[in-house]
């Protein structure tokens, strides 16, 4: 008889198992002493009810008492599922890596996004950022479809990190010496790294959240959904630094009389706000979008380099590699890859859902050009000068990093539409003020902060609804699908800086407004379509 047919209450070896002519191996991890199942039973795992389980067991040359025994994925004592690979997963490794990715992206976007929020004025010679800013998207919307999951085969999802980090570096270092042979080169080169990074990090915490729910017993959305609110929590939190560091540099040896001075000599209602071209002759001899030192610029780019140095080495060294889950070859052998993923993008937009996701998809990358290049400079620039424009935008970070930590718990209670209906309303009212209000720094400077602030918690719903949609509606396809993703919101940021230096402040409100109307409309419809009683129909 088997060990497990006697029911023995004593001490038992049970480092190899005969249960019903199949092997069961055991064997202590001497790093970690973890109980690694290295080949487990072919049997269902109903066999194992009422199966009697010695408290204690020796394992080689242990004694353990209450120790977890696995067959087939299943606890002999509790009888609950359990996760095993090639070495026992606690939940608590699965919240540090998610905290440690997050941080790792918080540190390296606040050297991106606050140089990012500064390309439309510091560099707007010629349109020279916005051009940069629309070479990384198309270079994004490439790397998106051909090289995610060629590098994840190749490297994994870990070293796909932070590869693409490093393909950030030279950007940021070309700041210093900024020409069109510096910049977009440098530029392209980000595209080229962002497509990876993005489709790796969604893979990354997709395939967590999948393991923390089979851990716990829980349904994959609703942790997937919370683990994207606590990644932006930290991501968006990113505009906070970033901008604190721009400002902080940029208005060092300003005095408070200097400014209010050059805000008063200015023609705001006639230059500023809805009335605002980029190129104009007044626009142009605006003092307030007076580019700063070099010195300063050298400052702050030494400072955001750093920060990229730092991050890589976060992943490097504080982020497990998915073979610790035993999920990094499945995970990525179950996706398609190079022309075989864009043939799946392309065959993806045969579906209905996806198609009905598009509009509000681009409108993300419209609207976010929009809040970065348009409101930074014809609205916070042209009326209040360079220097605050990290101050204002500060106040976005903070609640949408808020707004991103709720927003995953709130949706338990609210569901999923309310929450984007909510978003919408509040972000029509934030452009409605944009077409009536002229930015007047000395008699309304709170209104800069609280549009930059409910801009905030309109995107902390976007960015982490749509993630988790995106991965809950595309299942078994999810590489593709968040490429498919990133490919079409970058589609909205290479339009929108494609037209950014040619339009003025009051065409870009009409589009941005159409859009997301549009976009909203036909979320609202795969969420009708997504319900199980329309579902059963088909």
């Amino acid at each position: 008889m088997s060990v497990l047919e006697t029911r023995r209450t004593d001490n038992s070896d049970w480092s190899q198992v005969n249960y019903n002519n199949s092997i069961q191996k055991m064997k202590l991890d001497g790093e970690n002493n973890d109980i690694i199942c290295e080949t487990c039973t072919n049997k269902p795992l109903d066999i194992t009810n009422g199966l009697q389980v010695p408290k204690n067991a020796v394992i080689g040359n242990h004694n353990f008492t209450g120790a977890a025994l696995e067959v087939n994925g299943v606890d002999l004592r509790t009888k609950k599922k359990v996760v095993i690979g090639e070495k026992s997963v606690g939940k608590w490794r699965i919240i540090r890596d998610i905290l440690m990715i997050s941080l790792a992206f918080m540190v390296h976007f606040t050297a991106f996004i606050g140089t990012s929020h500064l390309q439309s004025s510091v560099n707007a010679a010629g349109g020279l950022g916005t051009t940069a800013l629309m070479t990384i998207y198309v270079g994004q919307s490439l790397s998106a479809i051909f090289l995610p999951v060629l590098l994840m085969k190749w490297l994994g999802c870990k070293w796909t990190l932070v590869v693409s980090q490093v393909a950030y570096m030279p950007y940021i270092a070309a700041q210093a010496y900024a020409k069109f042979y510096t910049l977009v080169p440098a530029a392209l080169l980000v595209g080229l790294g962002a497509g990876p990074l993005w489709c790796s990090q969604s893979v990354y915490i997709k395939t967590l959240a999948e393991v923390y729910a089979e851990h716990e017993g829980r349904p994959t959305d609703t942790i997937l959904a919370r683990f994207f609110g606590i990644f932006f929590t930290f991501y968006q939190t990113s505009e906070v630094w970033g901008n604190l560091i721009s400002s902080s540099v940029f208005s060092a040896d300003k005095s408070h009389e200097d400014n209010s001075n050059i805000n008063i000599s200015t023609h705001i209602s006639e230059t500023c706000g809805y009335n605002f071209c980029p190129g104009s002759e007044a626009t142009e001899s605006n003092p307030n979008l007076e580019r700063p030192a070099n010195e300063k610029i050298y400052t702050v780019a030494g400072i955001y380099l750093s920060c990229m140095i730092l991050a890589s080495f976060i992943i490097s060294f504080g982020v497990t590699s998915l073979k610790r889950y035993n999920k990094e070859g499945s995970t990525i052998s179950a996706e398609v890859s190079g022309v075989r993923l864009m043939a799946v993008t392309v065959e993806q937009l045969s579906d209905h859902r996806l198609l009905l996701l598009l509009p509000l998809t681009v409108w993300m990358g419209i609207e976010q050009v929009f809040r970065g290049a348009d409101y930074t400079s014809g609205y916070v620039s042209c009326s209040w000068g360079i220097s605050n424009i990290g101050y204002v935008l500060i106040c976005y970070g903070v609640t949408n990093s808020l707004a991103s930590l709720s927003t995953g718990y709130l949706v338990k209670l609210t569901g999923r539409l309310l929450m984007v209906l909510s978003a919408t309303v509040i972000q029509i009212g934030v452009t409605v003020t944009l077409y009536v209000w002229t930015p007047d720094p000395v008699n309304s400077s709170a209104v800069f902060f609280v549009i930059s602030g409910l801009w905030g918690i309109t995107d902390a719903v976007w960015l982490v609804q749509m993630n988790a949609l995106y991965g809950t509606l595309f299942q078994g396809n999810e590489t593709a699908a968040y490429c498919n993703y990133r490919t079409w919101k970058s589609v909205g940021f290479i339009v929108a800086y494609a037209y950014s230096p040619k339009l003025c402040a009051n065409v870009k409100l009409h589009i941005v407004l159409t859009m997301l109307i549009i976009g909203t409309v036909g979320f609202c419809i795969v969420e009708w379509l997504s319900r199980p009683h329309i579902k059963d129909k088909k």
